[in-house]
């Protein structure tokens, strides 16, 4: 008898299209981000209806701060706009909101909505949604390194007792689901340095499809291609076959 395909656990999605989706339509890069809610709402729906026990969403890179003035104030607008109206939302489907990355670039307003929305969603238990913002892969692993040096100096730690394991508890997300499926829409085929810690072993899944443009069938289709792949972590396909360990 067939086993039913794995689901992941975690996944995460760099939402990459918007700007061009805007384009294509002769609309500001603002109107695409805008469109791109309609999509987080779509994987959010359907990551709830596949089972999937977290999601993180790539929504803003320490990097963007570089893009024009007017853009990124509209997309802080977005944001605001966004934490207002989803918030509920989220809350009644049992979605536990968090935001992953350096907080304190942000303005008071903004951030002090970011901390209401954690706290009021904290007991939430169907999905664990983490919104990466003002995140960078190489940014967590340093500030991982310095929370391990902070333990050791203070004496919690040893030094000679550093291991990978012990490093991953002050990564971001090390409370979660290790990633298991990684989505890149907008037809790039980069990491563009988000989760690289997290995404050691993770299955890559690049799609032509514009953010705005993936819906619940893209999705689906992801979690299909990931239920069909051979997940080996090192090991020999006959190992994985007969479930040999060593």
């Amino acid at each position: 008898m067939n086993s039913k395909p794995p689901v992941p656990r975690h996944i995460a999605i760099v939402m990459d299209g918007n700007g061009r989706w805007a384009k294509a339509r002769h609309r500001p890069r603002s109107f695409g981000h805008d469109a791109g809610r309609k999509a987080v709402r779509e994987v959010v729906e359907g990551c709830l209806r596949h089972g999937v026990e977290a999601l993180t969403l790539f929504a803003f890179s320490s990097e963007n701060w570089q893009r024009p003035q007017a853009e990124v104030g509209a997309l802080m607008t977005l944001f605001l706009r966004a934490l207002d109206k989803e918030t509920d939302e989220l809350h009644a489907q049992g979605v536990r909101l968090r935001f992953i990355g350096d907080l304190d670039r942000f303005e008071a307003p903004l951030r002090e909505r970011m901390l209401a929305a954690m706290q009021r969603t904290a007991g939430n238990h169907k999905l664990q949604l983490n919104i990466a913002v003002n995140y960078g892969g190489r940014w967590d692993i340093v500030q991982a390194a310095r929370q391990a040096a902070q333990a050791i100096a203070r004496g919690e730690l040893r030094a000679e007792d550093m291991d990978e394991a012990t490093l991953g508890r002050f990564i971001s997300l090390g409370d979660l689901p290790p990633l298991d499926l990684f989505i890149r829409t907008g037809g790039e085929y980069r990491l563009s340095n988000f989760l690289l810690w997290q995404a050691a072993y993770a299955e890559l899944h690049f799609t032509d499809t514009l953010w705005p443009d993936f819906d619940q069938t893209c999705l689906r289709r992801a979690i299909d291609d990931f239920g069909h792949r051979e997940r080996r972590y090192g090991r020999t396909g006959e190992q994985i076959a007969t479930g040999h360990q060593g």
